[in-house]
């Protein structure tokens, strides 16, 4: 199929250079996949993302002002069906990272605050905060 002639949509695998205000380019290849299955460090990109929305309903050949941080264009070089599809499990392991991350950031703010607190019965260990690296067992 010629890639100047489709419209981005969700299972299209859109190849961008990103350019940013320094001249720099990264050239970047990502599939548009709804946001349950998006896993980026794979190269899925939900469409609820805002790279993801700006590309939608574009073609090959475009040129897109894009400013976020540092970027101010992105180019689209083509746009073809993706032939790989996203793992099943994608939304499963984020909301995994996602338990796993909370938990260490209550860590560390119990750390910090056990740091920081004395009272008058002594100061609190933060090495007796217990260390959970188990899965919750709740849900």
């Amino acid at each position: 199929m010629d890639t100047q002639s489709q419209n981005i949509s969700i299972g299209s695998k859109v190849e961008i250079i990103l350019r940013d205000r320094s001249g720099k380019e990264e050239r970047l290849t990502v599939v548009l996949v709804p946001p349950e299955a998006a896993d980026f460090a794979h190269g899925f990109l939900g469409l609820n993302t805002p790279l993801a929305k700006v590309l939608l309903g574009e073609k090959a050949g475009t040129t897109i002002p894009y400013l976020k941080d540092d970027i101010y264009s992105i180019e689209i070089v083509s746009v073809t069906r993706a032939e790989m599809s996203p793992p099943s499990d994608a939304e499963q392991k984020r909301e995994e990272s996602l338990k796993k991350t909370m938990r260490e950031v209550q860590d560390t703010s119990a750390i910090v605050f056990a740091s920081s607190f004395s009272g008058k019965w002594g100061d609190y260990d933060p090495d007796s905060i217990p260390k959970d690296d188990k899965p919750d067992k709740k849900e």
